[in-house]
């Protein structure tokens, strides 16, 4: 009994406070996506050229030259344009899966060029909002009040994580330079795409192609005394600056390049004594090695940086004590211990004491 109402505790205070995202944070970027978008958007071309360009009818036709991307595109299109009976346009439920399929199983390098083309006139833009065929996959006769959508989506646990998975990668912060937390496209635009296909999709709400305005299909009527935690939830979506970035961003092909704030060297510290790397046993050309090892240290002395506990000067510092007997594929160090390239102190001695028994 304490755990039920524990548990209905929890949940009830899930209902006014952002949840945690249950799925492992998104470390990469999506700097190569982000360089075929500015290839196919026309990004640095003539700009006569690419205006005229209907780059959401491109991300069609790529899509339509893979062969899953074609297959998963067909499949849902076939669905969500199929009129059940003339009171009911479409089968909402399979609609939804068929989304979920297509963009959990095609690469974003195909789903994101469709949903996130950028656009210059309306006819791009419409096709851009027509992309999840919102007549069956979003819209409905009333919009339902947003706070009742939330509740709903969080009885269905899938629906439920992808929206807190949301909310942790796209909620604005006023300390990035992108307003994404962490400065990440990548996990905002995921995130987005990840509830395509639940009670909560989200869409382009016209096909304006310079606003760029997204929401769920609900408003904020009939809330009562929860209005403004609805219209708070609501501009999450509405009027949120980092997933606005994200998708210009990704349109235009300018994913952001966070270089860090400070110097690119870290103020100089004595070099930490480590040792030397493992090197394989059957090192085939030592010789290749050793010129390697000379180009990198030489380099680095070259242009008169400082030192620091780096891994490259560390492993420059390191090897520059390493001596490689030409010919053979060992490795010797000075000074460090006995071996045939140096007589040993015991050796010498002994030689010594030999001498003058026979004397």
């Amino acid at each position: 009994m304490i755990l039920a109402n524990v548990f209905c505790l929890f949940f009830f205070l899930g209902e006014e406070f952002y949840e945690a995202s249950p799925y492992e944070p998104v470390t990469s970027r999506l700097s190569d996506i982000f360089r075929l978008a500015s290839i196919f958007s026309g990004t640095g071309a003539d700009p006569v050229v690419s205006a005229k360009s209907n780059h959401c009818l491109d991300a069609a036709k790529a899509c339509n030259l893979n062969d899953n991307c074609k297959k998963l595109r067909s499949s849902y299109i076939s669905i969500c344009n199929r009129e059940i009976s003339p009171t009911e346009r479409c089968n909402r439920r399979k609609c939804h899966k068929a989304l979920r399929q297509f963009f959990d199983r095609v690469p974003s390098e195909y789903t994101y060029r469709m949903l996130f083309c950028s656009c210059q006139d309306q006819a791009c833009a419409e096709r851009r909002r027509q992309t999840i065929l919102p007549r069956c996959s979003y819209e409905d006769k009333e919009k339902p009040n947003c706070l009742d959508l939330r509740s709903v989506c969080r009885t269905d646990h899938l629906c439920r994580s992808r929206l807190a998975d949301f909310h942790a990668n796209c909620r604005a912060s006023y300390q990035t330079v992108t307003s994404c937390p962490a400065d990440n496209y990548q996990a905002c635009l995921g995130s987005y795409a990840g509830m395509i296909g639940f009670d909560m999709t989200p869409n382009y709400v016209d096909s304006s192609p310079t606003g760029i305005v997204v929401s769920p299909w609900c408003s904020c009527r009939g809330s009562g005394n929860m209005e403004e935690e609805c219209e708070k939830f609501l501009r999450d979506f509405t009027e949120n600056p980092c997933l606005r970035n994200a998708i210009q961003a990704f349109g235009n092909g300018t994913d952001v390049n966070m270089s860090p704030k400070g110097p690119s060297f870290q103020a100089t510290q004595s070099p930490r004594v480590e040792k030397s790397p493992s090197l394989p046993d059957d090192l085939s050309d030592s010789t290749s090695l050793g010129t390697s090892v000379i180009t990198t240290c030489t380099s680095v002395q070259e242009q008169g940086l400082k030192a620091n506990n780096s891994k490259e000067l560390s492993m420059c510092f390191t090897e520059l004590t390493t001596n490689i007997i030409p010919g053979s594929n060992k490795v010797i160090k000075p000074n460090s211990g006995p071996s045939r390239a140096r007589p040993s102190a015991a050796f010498t001695a002994f030689s010594l004491l030999m001498l003058k028994l026979a004397l």
